[in-house]
């Protein structure tokens, strides 16, 4: 989890654009983060294998 610090910095508005950062609304990460969902890639396996996500269901073959 992210400090709140770094959350409360990464919501602000930059002075630049390029330095606008996305984070994961539910924890804060910054990395693996997917646009489509706002979740990290941590987050979005779990709420998807609870079946959180409307639409996502896991693959198997």
């Amino acid at each position: 989890m992210a400090k709140t610090s770094v959350i409360a910095r990464a919501n602000k508005v930059p002075k630049f654009s390029t330095r606008k950062s996305s984070r994961c609304f539910k924890c804060g990460r910054k990395h693996g983060f997917m646009r489509d969902f706002g979740l990290c890639r941590i987050c979005f396996r779990e709420l998807a294998n609870e079946g959180m996500l409307p639409g996502i269901k896991k693959a198997s073959w």
